[in-house]
């Protein structure tokens, strides 16, 4: 590991990502996890383009309030922050990503077994363990989420400093706040696991704006065919491509 992957560990966690998230994913089925496999080293992010960032501001939400939509909105840049080596999740429109999927079978958990009894101790491959499905442990996770931080200072949660903030979401990792609604630990793997899938999914589904996060790890995207670089230990030379044809 290079001297600057050690300054930048959020980094180095986010190139090795990839081979968790599908390239055309919506969002997963499971709980996010902590434990990250390899992936090929690549170049760094190009900086962040005023138009991703205007993107960014004038999506409106069709399914989180104002107050919801503040959090997402402050969460997803402590997990992905924007810094020297490329965009963070905001201007990769990963708020707008997370929106979306809260308007679709999956948020609902349509396609999936919802009967109980659940364990939530039970193996990942056994399916989703909670009666709740993920538009009401974002709805019920962020109103405890805020109301727990505002009986630490009197602030909710987007009105902290950024140290506060990263303290509150490894906390919440932990599952150490105690929610009658939704077990913390629960609602941060889901955040951590969409805020993922929003920074390396196919901008058809409203994140990886300008394919950032793809160039970030020098994937190809969505390109036809790059068998022929699999087995070759060098750089993809060519910019990705998005199941639109664009590229970065």
């Amino acid at each position: 590991m290079s001297d600057q992957d050690r300054d930048n560990p959020r980094r180095e966690f986010l190139r090795k990502s990839l081979t968790l998230i599908p390239v055309v994913t919506l969002a997963g089925t499971g709980l996010g996890s902590s434990v990250l496999q390899a992936a090929p080293e690549a170049a760094p992010a190009a900086p962040a383009t005023p138009a991703a960032r205007a993107d960014a501001e004038v999506y409106q939400p069709s399914y989180f309030t104002a107050e919801e939509w503040a959090f997402i909105n402050a969460a997803v840049a402590q997990l992905i922050p924007n810094d020297a080596q490329g965009p963070g999740a905001l201007e990769a429109g990963v708020p707008e990503y997370i929106d979306r999927q809260m308007n679709t079978p999956y948020a609902a958990g349509a396609l999936w077994y919802m009967q109980g009894p659940f364990n939530a101790e039970a193996a990942p491959e056994m399916g989703w363990q909670s009666k709740l499905v993920p538009k009401e442990i974002y709805r019920l996770g962020i109103a405890a989420t805020d109301q727990w931080a505002k009986s630490l200072n009197g602030k909710v949660f987007a009105e902290q400093d950024s140290a506060t903030r990263e303290d509150l979401l490894k906390q919440l990792e932990a599952g150490k706040p105690q929610f009658d609604a939704v077990p913390a630990k629960i609602f941060f793997n889901l955040l951590l696991q969409n805020t993922k899938e929003g920074f390396f999914c196919d901008p058809i589904h409203g994140g990886n704006k300008g394919m950032v996060g793809w160039t970030m790890i020098g994937f190809p995207g969505a390109r036809a065919d790059f068998m022929d670089w699999v087995e070759r230990n060098e750089q993809y030379p060519f910019p990705a491509v998005s199941i639109r044809g664009e590229r970065a």
